[in-house]
């Protein structure tokens, strides 16, 4: 999916009480790789994306986009839940982002706890990671997404996303069971409106 940021304006990111953005530093590394292994242990996205698949797999991807050359630390959150009645301290939503070759914004993993889903974290993510593209100057900002991952679609459409490619990857790992490196399942990459 990608998005012209010269045609769209997207709000400010604002996020509910009781929750906070944590800016990216090289000390959150294994913090970000935490959450975003926490978040997509369980999604189909693991069953395309190898890394997804455990712990260290998270680690490794998260190093290797601290790393890439056009790594941009303003695009790069995490939304931490402060402590109180409903429990202590929790990092719980991580997003990444990149500038590519072909110098426009590429999104790395938009993901939030499963217990956190559905209070607007999501979108707060992609609006803060989209004001760090915008500051860096980048006109344009592209996604990746599973394409039955609805509630993602409809979030990115949301925003002013639209669909440009859909690409095939297979299916690999135990999500699937034996003989899964035939199966395939469909990516959808998304570009804002």
């Amino acid at each position: 999916m990608l998005l012209d940021l010269r045609l769209k304006r997207t709000p400010r990111a604002t996020l509910p009480d009781g929750f906070s953005w944590v800016q990216w530093d090289n000390s959150v590394l294994l913090k970000h790789a935490a959450v975003k292994y926490a978040c997509f242990r369980e999604e189909p996205d693991a069953a395309i994306f190898r890394s997804l698949q455990s712990a260290e797999g998270c680690r490794r991807l998260l190093h290797d986009i601290a790393r890439h050359r056009g790594f941009l630390p303003g695009t790069t959150w995490m939304i931490r839940r402060s402590s109180g009645e409903f429990g202590p301290a929790t990092m719980c939503g991580t997003i990444q982002g990149i500038r590519n070759d072909s110098q426009q914004g590429a999104i790395q993993n938009v993901g939030i706890l499963p217990g956190f889903r559905g209070l607007g974290l999501g979108r707060a993510l992609l609006l803060k990671s989209l004001s760090g593209f915008r500051l860096e100057g980048l006109t344009r900002v592209y996604l990746e997404v599973t394409a039955t991952n609805h509630a993602a679609l409809a979030l990115y459409q949301s925003v002013g996303f639209e669909i440009v490619d859909m690409r095939y990857r297979p299916v690999v790992g135990e999500h699937v069971g034996a003989g899964s490196h035939n199966v395939r399942d469909e990516a959808v990459v998304v570009q804002p409106r």
